[in-house]
């Protein structure tokens, strides 16, 4: 039996910032963590490829507000450079698009 993948631990190295920001970007993660793994069943970071981030991103939160994705996003890219990837994401919103 193995043991669920700790996010906490994951992000360490690279969370930084107030406790509400920090808090809210494990929260964050976690959801992405879940969420990709209902729709591939990969159950960590180290086994996701860029198209399952860009997919949360654009089709996941495509009824979420802009304020919503804009912040998924910034977890994102803490996700991606934790990993150590060069990948760049865009999402559209309403008024502009957002790339990071």
């Amino acid at each position: 039996m193995s043991k669920p993948f700790d996010m906490e631990v994951f992000l360490a190295g690279v969370l930084s910032g107030s406790h509400p920001t920090r808090e809210r970007h494990l929260r964050q993660a976690k959801t992405i963590q879940e969420a990709i793994f209902n729709r591939w069943h990969r159950d960590n970071p180290w086994n996701w490829q860029r198209k399952h981030l860009a997919w949360f991103l654009n089709q996941h939160l495509n009824q979420h507000a802009e304020s919503t994705r804009y912040y998924y996003l910034l977890t994102v890219q803490l996700i991606t450079i934790r990993l150590g990837k060069p990948w760049l994401f865009k999402v559209q919103g309403e008024g502009r698009d957002f790339l990071l």
